[in-house]
């Protein structure tokens, strides 16, 4: 793990998941490596009445019906959507459904609208063929045709940025469950193992780019993740990935609860303002997601490792929180002002303590950056 810049979730957990195979003795489906039972429990952690010699953390924070729902469609011969805004953990939920599923989490396409058909289906090595003609080993299996032949979870991130010629090729994967190959006059189909599936993500705010097709939406069970409202509920998040991030640059640093507050009330004013607007240009650019909120406070802590005396304060934060936000110059920094002015700054009359320093930081990055 020393020399990966991030770790895949079945490496990072390895010794976790080792354990729970080891005490598992629920039925398993097809090729999985641990029960439903038991992959819930690896993803929202474990509790006293589990009845386990060792604890589990909890890894993905939202509604425990979502988590179940997944794995039933998994366990089922349907593919999985989880669709939500930006920063809602989709990708996590789908990295560690896929760890605790096969101990694969890496079988990974990219939509794009540069992905192809070859993406999702297979390529030729020209040279091999060239050499010696097109034959199975001259053949490049894509990720999902590697989780075919494997009987494992492919992962399809951002499904509503493919073309629908890549979204069309899909659903005869999801159909048929096996892939022919028409350049090849033998051992020409790839059939799918017991235990494939698809895992696709789409942002719900890429609704229009390029819509699902009625046919694509039938072979998918669709799981909506909501954007996190509970305030308690977001700490907790911001708190276990921010803590995971720091380990990863070595830095020892605690975050103030009273600042970790003051960054999750930011948040939360600023999308009440974006629900009042009437228009885009009253709107952060930002999506303002629990993931943003991470990276604000990741800079601010490093910035204070290495530019300041090792100590988060307010105004760093703020400076971090504006520098991070402020995507469109003026309009989001005429919003972020607007923010300081009409909210902070009552809060700083009335509450003082850090919210004075959170606004001088603030006033001060908005002037750097005007």
């Amino acid at each position: 793990m020393s020399e990966m810049l991030r770790a895949p979730a079945e490496v990072k957990y390895a010794d976790e998941l080792d354990y729970l195979e080891s005490v598992d003795t629920g039925a398993k489906p097809y090729s999985w490596r641990l029960s439903p039972r038991m992959v819930r429990l690896f993803v929202l952690g474990s509790e006293r009445a589990d009845g386990l010699d060792r604890e589990i953390p909890q890894k993905w924070f939202g509604d425990r019906s979502f988590v179940e729902r997944s794995i039933v469609t998994l366990a089922s011969d349907r593919g999985l959507l989880l669709i939500g805004d930006p920063g809602t953990g989709k990708s996590w939920l789908a990295e560690l459904l896929s760890a605790a599923i096969c101990r694969n989490s890496t079988l990974v396409v990219q939509g794009t609208a540069g992905t192809t058909e070859d993406h999702i289906k297979y390529s030729w090595n020209v040279s091999m063929v060239i050499a010696k003609g097109q034959s199975r080993e001259s053949m490049i299996p894509s990720p999902i045709m590697t989780a075919m032949e494997q009987g494992v979870i492919g992962r399809f991130e951002e499904l509503t940025r493919s073309t629908s010629d890549v979204q069309d090729a899909l659903i005869s994967i999801l159909s048929e469950k096996y892939v022919s190959i028409p350049e090849l006059n033998d051992d020409n189909i790839v059939f799918a193992k017991p235990g494939f599936s698809i895992i696709a993500t789409a942002n719900s705010r890429d609704r229009g780019v390029n819509d699902l097709s009625s046919a694509l939406k039938r072979r998918f069970n669709f799981v909506r993740i909501p954007v996190v409202t509970n305030k308690r509920s977001e700490a907790e998040i911001v708190r276990f990935r921010t803590e995971e991030l720091l380990r990863r640059h070595h830095v020892e640093l605690e975050v103030p609860p009273t600042l970790l507050d003051i960054l999750l009330q930011s948040f939360a004013d600023l999308r009440a303002a974006a629900t009042s607007a009437t228009s885009d240009d009253e709107k952060l650019e930002s999506a303002l997601s629990t993931a943003e909120q991470i990276g604000v406070l990741e800079d601010a802590i490093l910035h204070s490792q290495f530019f300041g005396d090792r100590t988060l304060r307010a105004g760093t934060l703020a400076g971090s929180l504006v520098g991070s936000l402020a995507r469109r110059s003026p309009e989001d920094l005429a919003i972020l002002n607007k923010y300081l002015h009409a909210v902070v700054e009552p809060r700083a009359k009335q509450d003082g303590g850090e919210w004075n320093d959170f606004l001088d930081g603030g006033r001060q990055t908005i002037a750097a950056l005007s």
